[in-house]
């Protein structure tokens, strides 16, 4: 195994196991961590707006006894006005006009609180869904974009002992719209003023980034996140009107999932969650990569540039003692340039410290060291912003709790 020496002066680090702290890491019978792939069978959102193709929705108003025409007015208020209020659809008859908004747009996400930083660009919502499952997502603005991280199921099932969602375990996906509403709610905020850190006028006026880094395991609830990408980046009326660019689909390693992603056409940025490019540390801090292995999942996210020509991100939590040891980049550098150059970038980001853990984020020393271990051999890298951090934002932190 390839290792970068450290200096003589340096007594050797620590190996820390991955052991849960301040919780129970549900286990199987088999004695590994439990995973969680499909959604419990439990009562659906009623069908919304957003859950439909245009053609759909041209279909559901004909239905209703109206001109086909309606759906894109109906559209053009929903996802370039940000309103689902009757009152403000003035271009529809107004007999019977809030039983049909009443019916195409049931109420989804109910704000329950917001926690706002300082400077307050950056929000995160807390939301109840019909069913009186919590979920979160963050709005942060930086200098020139507008980011949004959505979640994309209620809790978790892929049970990482790092992540407070993972600590929930999973209670369901979320349907296409319950994804497309957390955005469409967050540019209603921006479009009120309500995000701070813009300078005037000046500055993007709607949320131009998405990440699928909040809630969940995007590739578990596959169809839907699909669906919810389609409708971001259909152009107005029929979506958001988005880059397919600007929106980053992240996974802890589902590797079927990664080769149908890689098909579809959609050039998404895609984000592997890696965490250690060890196997003997990756089946304990990433359960899934009982069944897909590092190797495994590289390759299938090299196949993904080779298929897209999109660069592919790995994420890389740095956790102190755990895995941010010098041997562990250079691991790391050695099996991306064996898969080539040019394909990938790593985010090494400071973990995040989520309650009850004693677990906490690399010394900067040895932040530093991992970033130019990685840079020497050629990778690109970027050690990531924690935005959020204050508020229980930033990553691995939602845990959804009023």
């Amino acid at each position: 195994m390839p290792a970068q020496a450290l200096p003589s002066t340096t007594a050797p680090r620590p190996q820390v196991r991955p052991t849960p702290e301040g919780w129970v890491q549900p286990m199987g019978p088999d004695g590994r961590p439990m995973l969680r792939f499909a959604s419990p069978r439990v009562k659906q959102p009623p069908q919304h707006f957003a859950d439909l193709s245009l053609e759909e929705r041209q279909a559901k108003v004909s239905e209703l006894g109206l001109p086909g025409f309606r759906a894109k007015q109906l559209s053009k208020h929903y996802f370039e006005h940000y309103t689902a209020d009757a009152e403000r659809m003035t271009d529809l008859p107004k007999d019977g006009r809030s039983e049909l908004v009443g019916e195409l747009f049931p109420t989804l996400l109910t704000e329950v609180k917001r926690l706002s930083t300082d400077r307050g660009d950056t929000i995160k919502f807390l939301w109840r869904l019909f069913d009186g499952a919590l979920v979160e997502s963050v709005l942060m603005r930086y200098p020139g974009r507008i980011t949004l991280c959505v979640s994309s199921q209620a809790g978790c099932g892929m049970n990482c002992p790092f992540c407070a969602t993972g600590q929930a375990g999973l209670t369901r996906n979320l349907s296409t719209a319950e994804i497309v509403d957390q955005v469409v709610q967050a540019n209603r905020v921006i479009a009120a003023g309500e995000l701070g850190g813009g300078r005037g006028t000046d500055g993007p006026t709607r949320v131009g980034n998405i990440v699928f880094m909040g809630m969940g395991e995007p590739l578990a609830n596959y169809k839907r996140v699909m669906a919810a990408v389609h409708r971001m980046v259909d152009p107005a009326p029929a979506g958001l009107g988005m880059s397919a660019r600007n929106i980053t689909v992240s996974t802890v390693g589902l590797v079927p999932a990664i080769r149908k992603l890689a098909d579809e056409s959609l050039p998404v940025t895609f984000a592997l969650s890696l965490h250690a490019p060890d196997d003997e540390l990756r089946d304990e801090l990433i359960p899934v990569n009982t069944r897909w292995k590092v190797d495994e999942a590289l390759d299938a996210a090299r196949e993904y540039f080779e298929k897209t020509g999109r660069r592919v991100s790995i994420e890389y939590a740095l956790i102190k003692d755990m895995n941010d040891h010098a041997w562990r980049a250079q691991l790391l550098a050695d099996k991306l340039n064996a898969r080539g150059r040019g394909w990938v970038h790593v985010n090494p980001i400071p973990l995040n410290p989520t309650p009850g853990s004693i677990w906490t984020s690399s010394e900067r020393e040895v932040e530093q060291q991992f970033v130019e271990t990685l840079l020497a051999n050629g990778i690109p890298t970027t050690l990531r912003d924690t935005r959020g951090k204050e508020i229980d934002g930033a990553c691995g932190q939602l845990a959804a709790a009023e």
